[in-house]
């Protein structure tokens, strides 16, 4: 799955309407997906090595065929409780504007297919329960996914956190 265009479903939703391909995944029973276009690839986690120092955003970081990749765990940055002990999940390795991401999640479900057109904003919820993380919200079947930006997932103070460690 390589990635060919880094704006992935920001720049299709512009464009005439045409199916938007996503990578659907669970954490607990919340669903969410994110545009196929941004991930670069699917894997089981791998060796994970600790930082130097503590970090509330990264949980370490994996090597991946020579490419130092920082690692988040997506129930830590939505503030669930940890994956239940030995059970392992899959990393979706993300590629964000500045940074190659892997995002902890606990399984990918399968890849659909959606209309662009049926991307509906998120809905008006209260303060607090990661609004900022979404462009939207789809249907297939009887799921709901939210449809995550991945690329507010770092502010500009997570990115300096990384170089930080990466120094």
């Amino acid at each position: 799955m390589e990635n060919t265009d880094e704006r992935g479903i920001y720049q299709t939703m512009n464009r005439e309407p045409q199916d938007i391909q996503l990578a659907c995944f669970n954490l607990g029973a919340n669903l969410f997906a994110v545009d196929i276009m941004r991930i670069k690839e699917i894997i089981l986690p791998q060796k994970l090595y600790g930082l130097p120092r503590s970090s509330q955003l990264l949980d370490g970081v994996i090597n991946l065929r020579g490419a130092v990749i920082p690692v988040m765990d997506m129930r830590n940055r939505f503030g669930m409780t940890p994956l239940a002990e030995g059970k392992n999940g899959k990393l979706l390795i993300v590629c964000l504007s500045r940074q190659m991401l892997a995002l902890a999640v606990d399984d990918v479900m399968e890849v659909i297919s959606v209309p662009a057109r049926e991307i509906k904003p998120p809905p008006d919820v209260a303060e607090g329960v990661g609004r900022e993380y979404l462009v939207g919200v789809c249907l297939s079947g009887e799921s709901v996914f939210m449809v995550l930006d991945v690329d507010v997932l770092l502010g500009p103070a997570d990115y300096r956190e990384i170089a930080r460690i990466s120094a």
